[in-house]
């Protein structure tokens, strides 16, 4: 049998005002609230159904939201209020958590599959220190790590260009060999939208 991989999946509750704020102005604020919920239910399924080792949503303010609950029974989840600090703080405590390798990602790339989960796990598995998929924003939309690294993740600038240039650099200064399979995009602006329905996901347009 492989050996398992956790994924630990952080999440906003998807509430009007506080999930996908950025595409509030082009949405509005309850429908940019559906679509968060709406992307989600989708990392969820797309975790659980890669096979690769137990989920957990990591679940911000709380885990009290119905949906958190709803997600929770219907694929068995494990559910988590995600720790203080910032994002870095908060990825390395979700990480630290699987107490062994794992793979951390957000909701915010639907074009994320699980066969693409099912490749960063065994690239983990393989005597890989770690595995990235860039984002074209200049981030990433996963990080796998086969042991924590509490330096991968403090004091980043969390949110520009910088993230995955900085993420490698570290890398670098670690001794961490790693791989790069996937590039990925994030849902943050108006033109993403339009890319959902490239990808053959326009049902979670709201």
């Amino acid at each position: 049998m492989s050996e398992p991989v956790a994924v630990a999946i952080l999440a906003k509750a998807p509430l009007a005002g506080f999930a996908k704020t950025r595409l509030a102005a082009q949405l509005g604020a309850e429908r940019a609230a559906l679509l968060a919920a709406r992307l989600i239910e989708r990392a969820v399924e797309t975790a659980s159904r890669s096979g690769v080792g137990p989920v957990t949503l990591w679940a911000a303010p709380d885990a009290a939201h119905p949906l958190f609950q709803a997600v929770r029974a219907r694929h068995g989840t494990r559910l988590e209020r995600q720790s203080e600090g910032d994002l870095g703080a908060r990825m390395y405590a979700a990480m630290a958590a699987a107490k062994g390798p794992a793979l951390v990602i957000g909701t915010d790339c639907p074009a994320l599959t699980a066969n693409d989960l099912r490749r960063a796990a065994e690239t983990v598995r393989l005597n890989t220190d770690a595995v990235i998929f860039p984002a074209e924003d200049g981030g990433y939309g996963l990080i796998g790590l086969r042991a924590p690294q509490r330096a991968v993740f403090e004091a980043m600038s969390w949110g520009t260009s910088r993230v995955l240039g900085e993420t490698r650099r570290r890398f670098k200064e670690l001794g961490l060999t790693w791989q790069e399979p996937v590039t990925l995009w994030d849902l943050d602006l108006s033109t993403d939208i339009d890319r959902l329905a490239d990808i053959g996901l326009q049902t979670l347009i709201p």
